[in-house]
């Protein structure tokens, strides 16, 4: 673009600091006119002439929808840069009919989720819970009644860029993680490359000491561990889920926990949040973290970092490195 574009930020005003700190901020500045309107709803007539002029809208948590009726009102619209993981919940298909430039933050909204994953998959692999709950009462576990994380058998549900990221951290692991893998688009090549066996979903339930959730969120993945799969989880086995919630059946994985069969660790939930008075809440071998393993805080700005970047391959010409396209709807978180 021979002159900078007009950029519009749309995102909740509370975390406009977090993702873009001041040095981003200035250094947005110098790649674009970013507009002095905050749109924080797309509906207030203050985001009229904030529209009108926009060539990119920075979004992030928070941000209005983009469909027909907000496109109409963005005539110059070139790119959406999204300031966090998924678009699926603000970018409708017809942006992109468009021909919308479409990126996402999600390679780096990924790091942390992959963290707080290994941090508990350690935690289940020692079984921290049960053995947490039993201490409670006074119980101290023989030596030879304890478990470690060495050998430990560990299946992930879909290769995902979180899942393929863990399972990168699970095969460089000291502990000589086990792991399978349920994805129906991996091929048996593909998981060669990845270093895992790739198994049936049925299997990786009954044959996996950990079970770590990473699959997207579709019609078809509604309760993909329902309460028949739940029930083929070996005694001692625990579940983890950073991925959404639905991919659960709750009231199932609660019936389970409560005989103090398995354990779970859950940053997401169905519903979110969680009741308070929930059964899940007072079981000692259930952890609930409410959406916390992306990132956070300071960790906000990478974030603003990636999306920053993407702004200036973009008035420079250059392919989006986290573009999004059309057909990756059916598939993303």
């Amino acid at each position: 673009m021979a002159e900078r574009p007009k950029l519009v930020l749309a995102m909740q005003q509370d975390i406009v600091d977090l993702v873009l700190p001041a040095p981003l901020r200035d250094r947005l500045g110098t790649l674009a006119d970013v507009h002095q309107v905050l749109v924080t709803d797309a509906a207030d007539p203050a985001s009229d002439a904030a529209f009108a002029e926009a060539e990119i809208l920075f979004t992030g948590w928070g941000a209005p929808e983009i469909d027909t009726a907000l496109l109409a009102r963005t005539p110059r619209l070139a790119a959406v840069i999204h300031a966090a993981g998924t678009v699926k919940h603000h970018v409708r298909p017809e942006v992109w009919a468009r021909g919308v430039a479409v990126s996402s933050a999600a390679d780096a909204n990924a790091g942390p989720v992959i963290e707080f994953t290994m941090a508990t998959v350690v935690l289940a692999a020692r079984r921290a819970l049960g053995y947490a709950a039993g201490y409670h009462h006074g119980l101290q576990p023989a030596h030879a009644e304890r478990r470690g994380a060495d050998g430990a058998v560990v299946g992930v549900i879909g290769a995902s860029r979180i899942g393929r990221g863990v399972i990168a951290r699970l095969r460089a692991a000291d502990a000589g993680f086990q792991v399978l893998l349920a994805d129906p688009y991996v091929t048996p090549e593909d998981a060669r490359a990845l270093g895992v066996r790739l198994v049936d979903l049925d299997e990786l339930c009954a044959a996996s000491d950990i079970v770590t959730v990473h699959a997207p969120d579709l019609p078809e993945t509604r309760h993909l561990l329902d309460a028949r799969r739940l029930r083929m989880l070996r005694d001692g086995a625990a579940v983890i889920n950073t991925a959404r919630g639905r991919l659960l059946d709750t009231e199932a994985l609660a019936r389970e926990c409560e005989t103090g069969r398995i354990e779970a660790y859950l940053d997401v939930t169905d519903p979110e949040p969680l009741p308070v008075g929930h059964v899940l809440h007072r079981l000692r071998n259930v952890l609930l973290t409410p959406h916390i393993a992306g990132c956070q805080g300071s960790e906000v700005a990478r974030l603003g970092a990636y999306a920053v970047e993407e702004v200036e391959r973009f008035v420079s010409g250059l392919p989006l490195l986290g573009a999004v396209a059309a057909e990756d709807l059916a598939r993303i978180a």
